[in-house]
């Protein structure tokens, strides 16, 4: 890094200001494609992961009504039956396998009541490969049966006090076509018996809605469900960045310049703009933003970069105290809504690659986790470099992200000065090199099927990494002592120390 271009900025944490709790809402949910997927063994090695390191709580997997869960289906008993004389009923034995899954690894999930089972609806629209039915059930008699049946079995088998613990979600993204193949008042029609369904089996089960996407239908919502008498026990919505270019009916906090195309502020002044229409409501309970990000592209190479885990930081840093849980989307490349990923690593959505391995964005929810349990104000810095600041107890941290002007990033490095009370720091950072495991891969010639040598190879340096002690120094200055370290942009740094001393005098 040429040391004569480097730009500094000063960013004082004001270690004697006023404190706020600070609550890890990413911890709370994390998103796993679709449910199908909840009894491979790699993916639930790499929900033991988000677990242990990210601190993951309840799971969300889309489509557990899916054709492949068999959860609609003609009885084995009957299998010489003519087809004219056949007649469908329930089957839980393949969801039981994977909730019971994600029990044993001490998770909880996230019940969510989609798609239309095959042979519940006249309507041939489907979605993704395994061809879920979107269109509208066509007795909604028999949904809420279908519904409240399942429900009661999973007490039955697990107990109400576990079932409680759950979250319930009726369905998903209802305002995209692709998702749902009705209007907003067959969508609300649905909540109706959703709702019925769920709290008939027992009215504390935590059912929520309208799960919608860009952060749209949430005020129509809450006033149809109020009139009928069915309302939600928490909302769900859905964001990303580049949201911004579909014109959403999204309420929106903040400049005119920050809802352009491919500004990074999009999504933040989304969640601000719904929190202050929620507070204007008098709304206080759960928000639960279970699926952000900064693209949904499914292809989309800048997600394995440390723009990204840049980009998630900055958004956490902004908005995470807005809502109850931001669950990225999502948590693992195992995924197939539009095709496969013929590569190791392909700009797919997850956090970890199909092997496991711990990209950029992985370890920015880890750093995050790092912070402690009350945030201090930070001053200095401008809209796209900032910092947390937090205490806990005799530890302090530093969490700075740099986002770049341009997609593409800045040439220069940054140095960051901040007012630093304590002996020497831990720095620990994401870029284009360090911590990240793109640039290992690409290294060994970017194999698209790692050999087991090979991924054994990438393992041994997929843990993060502190930087060498030299990387930061202390210097005294007039202002008081200073942690002074150079970052890239796009990038992520954590300052750490155990050893406060403040200045009592």
């Amino acid at each position: 890094m040429n040391k004569e271009t480097v730009e500094t900025f000063d960013l004082h944490p004001v270690w004697d200001g006023a404190a706020r709790p600070l609550r890890k809402t990413w911890q709370a949910v994390g998103n796993i494609d679709q449910f199908r997927w909840l009894s491979r063994a790699d993916v639930l090695e790499h929900l033991r992961m988000a677990r242990e390191e990210l601190g993951v709580r309840h799971v969300r997997a889309v489509a557990m009504y899916s054709p492949e869960m068999k959860v609609w289906d003609y009885p084995l008993t009957g299998w010489r039956i003519p087809q004219a004389e056949k007649s469908k009923q329930a089957n839980w034995q393949l969801v039981d396998i994977n909730i019971e899954a994600l029990l044993a690894l001490g998770l909880k999930p996230v019940y969510t009541t989609c798609f239309t089972p095959q042979g519940m609806t006249d309507d041939p629209a489907v979605c993704w490969p395994d061809q879920n039915s979107v269109g509208m059930p066509r007795d909604l008699s028999e949904w809420r049966e279908f519904v409240s049946g399942g429900i009661r079995h999973h007490i039955e088998r697990y107990g109400i006090e576990e079932v409680r613990s759950w979250y319930f979600e009726c369905w998903n993204e209802p305002n995209l076509t692709g998702f749902f193949n009705g209007s907003k008042a067959d969508f609300f029609r649905l909540w109706s018996a959703t709702w019925h369904a769920v709290k008939s089996v027992d009215a504390s089960l935590r059912l929520g809605g309208p799960s919608t996407a860009r952060g749209e239908w949430i005020a129509e919502f809450l006033d149809f469900a109020a009139s009928d008498g069915t309302p939600p026990d928490y909302l769900i919505t859905h964001v990303y960045n580049n949201d911004s270019a579909s014109e959403p009916l999204s309420p929106f906090d903040g400049p005119a310049s920050y809802k352009v195309k491919d500004s990074p502020h999009f999504a933040p002044g989304v969640i601000r703009g719904l929190r202050k229409e929620l507070n204007s409501r008098g709304w206080t309970g759960e928000v639960h933003w279970n699926e952000w990000g900064r693209s949904w592209f499914p292809y989309d190479p800048l997600k394995e970069t440390a723009l990204e885990a840049a980009f998630i930081v900055k958004t956490m840093a902004e908005a995470s105290q807005e809502a109850d849980a931001f669950a990225f989307w999502c948590l693992s490349d195992i995924y197939d809504q539009v095709g496969v990923q013929s590569s190791e690593f392909q700009g797919n959505y997850g956090m970890l690659s199909l092997h496991g391995l711990r990209k950029p964005a992985w370890f920015a929810h880890q750093l995050l986790n790092r912070l402690g349990t009350e945030r201090l104000p930070v001053t200095g810095g401008n809209e796209l470099l900032g910092a947390f600041a937090t205490v806990d107890g005799a530890n302090a941290a530093v969490l700075v992200y740099a986002y770049p002007r341009n997609s593409s990033g800045d040439s220069s490095g940054i140095t960051v000065r901040v007012a630093w009370p304590f002996e020497q720091p831990e720095l620990t950072r994401l870029g284009s090199v360090e911590n990240n495991i793109i640039a290992e891969w690409r290294k060994m010639g970017a194999p698209a099927y790692p050999a087991p040598k090979e991924l054994a190879q990438l393992r041994q340096s997929n843990t993060l990494q502190s930087a060498p002690a030299g990387a930061v120094r202390l210097e005294n200055t007039t202002e008081g002592p200073m942690a002074v370290f150079e970052m890239e942009c796009p990038g992520v740094a954590l300052l750490y120390s155990a050893r406060v001393k403040f200045d009592t005098n």
